[in-house]
């Protein structure tokens, strides 16, 4: 069952790829119904399968795999496997990809391409649940390239617009660059190991062979397999990508954005977790903090609805794979989960939002207003009650107030990152964590404030707004729902005594003794000490941030454009998004054109000037060689050629043709050699 369900489950969104691919339009409403259909039964079996995982109490991962390919005395297997970390990823995954096909049929009814769009969620739903699935790297790496292939295809969707096929295109190129460090990573351990399987990997390391005998190795690979996670899960600096990807419908800013495609870089570092070294975790637990802050920061400024989203996004990843990094192994996977229910809740909150903007200034015939912008909104709360609610309760999730789920996991994110800082001296992990908890709080009751407090700027732009229809707000109440504390601990002010804490327990990890991290056991009790102080911080930290936003949106006792002038540069740079884009521009994009023009300057006058310069001395030696065939060669032919001539000519005076006097001839050279003789 737990080998057959998965494959069922993986290739059921597949199978309604390829039905709406070839028959997507020739079918009622276009088969939103099929591949909404097809994706559900998948939700279903991921949540009988998790069920059944979690309730036989075992943390054993069970495995199915068959040799691919026989490479002389050896071979490449692949396979399956499910452990409670891919049962509860199954269900994250599908689960949000449901709602997001429901959510679609409201929010993108009258789309020129709504069969292919609704073709594109299935490849990509696939494409996540085949990483998810897989016990080796080889079909991870197939997987996770398919991702990127099927992101692309979604973030472009409307090409027409060149915003979004720029955004899809960067999307793309930039996810290589972190996939290529991945590969390189993987080819070090293949070579190693001789095989991709992760069990095979693990127990070789626990054994003490090491990549080429080094433990610099074994970090080396741990590091450049993150970076496929840097690319997916857009950290620091490879996050340039996410915030143009917006472009796309909303919807699938709340598939991609939200729970699977950026979910997927930490799924791999908690996949590969018991590799790392502690100098590979360091590394990877300061990548997530400097992200985490950097993300924040330019989420305050933004006014784009969905930009705010998106760094907000960044962030909470940034978050995530710094608590793998310190070793809050589960509490890093949990935030994962709380982070794919509320997230995915904002951004299609954002998206019935935008849809009630795009219908009402449709009907009042204005084409210029950014339906995204929040200084265009503002007291949307009495015309989209639902909308606003479910808002609410994913804002006070991610701003970790008590009660909500997002309060779970940020709780013991923060206690494992101060819990670390007291066992290695790493202060500056904590203070960004607490740091980014109070710039959370503020970033994102800006945004609701904004949206639905206070009064619009013109109350024409909102007088035809009215609540999304119920196939948009339905999804968010299931979503707000489970953005509750109640679903991962009956504990509303610790996730440890939960079922999550239960079924997902940090793997041992099996690097040798000297370059490992921590023991799981002593860090725990570093973290249960220290968690009560980590969670009154979090809750005060938090409360300042919702307080200083309803001070200066709300209550306008802070004046925002004045503090904002204040701070000047740093505002300008934050808002400016620290000018990452430019930079890149100047330096990969400017230094591409560069070193082309460079190398064609060389083209033309170095390569070019050879082979005409080669050309030119051929053609004067051929010259040399013509004057000395015409004139010296053929020249002493010619001249044989006229002495055998004249020769002949002479001899054939004598030739008469008559035998008379050829008998002369013979009697005269007798007598003339007689005589001589004589």
């Amino acid at each position: 069952m737990f080998t057959t369900i998965p494959i069922i489950i993986l290739l059921l969104p597949l199978l309604g790829f390829v039905l709406m691919i070839f028959f997507g339009k020739k079918l009622p409403r276009q088969g939103d119904w099929l591949s909404s259909g097809l994706i559900s039964i998948s939700l279903l079996l991921s949540i009988y399968l998790l069920i059944n995982k979690v309730s036989s109490h075992s943390e054993e991962m069970i495995s199915h795999s068959f040799t691919w390919v026989l490479i002389g005395s050896g071979s490449i297997e692949i396979g399956i496997a499910i452990d409670n970390l891919a049962a509860v990823m199954l269900v994250v995954v599908t689960l949000v990809s449901t709602l997001v096909h429901f959510f679609s049929m409201g929010y993108m009814k009258d789309d020129v391409r709504y069969s292919r769009y609704y073709a594109y969620l299935g490849l990509f739903s696939f494409s996540m649940l085949g990483i998810v699935i897989t016990n080796n790297l080889l079909l991870m790496y197939a997987a996770w390239e398919l991702v990127g292939i099927s992101s692309y295809l979604l973030i472009g969707h409307w090409y027409e617009k060149k915003s979004a096929s720029n955004a899809a295109n960067k999307a793309f190129i930039v996810n290589r660059i972190g996939d290529f460090g991945m590969f390189i990573g993987i080819m070090i351990l293949f070579f190693s190991y001789s095989t991709f399987t992760f069990e095979a990997i693990f127990s070789s390391i626990n054994s003490g062979q090491l990549p080429f005998g080094s433990e610099q190795w074994l970090t080396a690979a741990g590091i450049l397999i993150f970076c496929g996670a840097v690319g997916k899960s857009a950290q620091f600096p490879l996050h340039v990508w996410l915030p143009d990807a917006m472009e796309g419908p909303t919807p699938v800013s709340a598939l991609i954005h939200a729970a699977t495609m950026v979910a997927a870089g930490v799924y791999l570092v908690a996949r590969v977790f018991p590799m790392l070294t502690s100098d590979a975790l360091l590394v990877i637990a300061y990548i997530g903090a400097i992200t985490s802050l950097i993300a924040a920061t330019i989420a305050i400024t933004q006014f784009d609805i969905k930009k705010v989203l998106a760094y907000s996004t960044i962030s909470q990843l940034g978050y995530m794979i710094m608590a793998l990094g310190v070793g809050a192994f589960t509490a890093g996977f949990m935030h994962l989960v709380t982070h794919a229910a509320f997230k995915a809740g904002l951004f299609l909150g954002a998206g019935s939002v935008i849809y009630a903007m795009h219908e009402s200034l449709h009907k009042a015939k204005d084409h210029h207003t950014d339906a995204q912008d929040v200084r265009n909104m503002g007291g949307l709360k009495s015309k989209m009650p639902i909308t606003y609610i479910t808002f609410l309760v994913f804002t006070l999730a991610i701003s970790g107030i008590p009660f909500t789920s997002g309060f779970l996991s940020k709780d013991e994110i923060l206690a494992g990152t101060l819990a670390f800082s007291t066992m290695n001296g790493h202060w500056i992990l904590p203070v960004i964590g607490f740091a980014v908890a109070a710039m959370t709080a503020l970033y994102m009751f800006r945004l609701l404030i904004l949206t639905f407090h206070g009064k619009p700027a013109d109350e024409s732009i909102i007088s035809g707004i009215k609540e999304s229809p119920k196939v948009m707000t339905v999804p968010l109440m299931v979503l707000a729902a489970l953005s509750l504390f109640v679903f991962y601990s009956f504990n509303p002010l610790g996730a440890a005594s939960g079922w999550f804490y239960a079924a997902i327990e940090q793997p041992m990890s099996v690097v040798p003794e000297l370059i490992q991290p921590a023991s799981a056991h002593v860090f725990h009790e570093a973290v249960e000490n220290i968690h009560g102080m980590a969670m009154i911080i979090s809750i005060l930290m938090a409360g300042a941030g919702v307080l200083l936003a309803f001070a200066m949106y709300q209550w306008k006792k802070v004046n925002a454009d004045k503090l904002a002038e204040h701070a000047g540069v740093l505002y300008k740079g934050a808002f400016n998004k620290w000018y990452f884009d430019e930079f890149y521009s100047k330096a990969f994009v400017g230094g591409t054109i560069i070193l082309t023009k460079i190398l064609r300057w060389f083209d033309e006058n170095i390569i070019d000037g050879i082979v005409n310069g080669s050309a030119h001395i051929t053609k004067i030696i051929s010259s040399i060689s013509g004057w000395i065939d015409n004139n010296v060669v053929d020249g002493l032919v010619n001249a044989t050629a006229n002495t055998a001539d004249r020769a002949g000519g002479l001899l054939s005076k004598i030739q008469t043709g008559k035998v008379q006097v050829y008998l002369v001839y013979v009697v005269f050279s007798f007598l003339v050699l007689f005589i001589l003789f004589l």
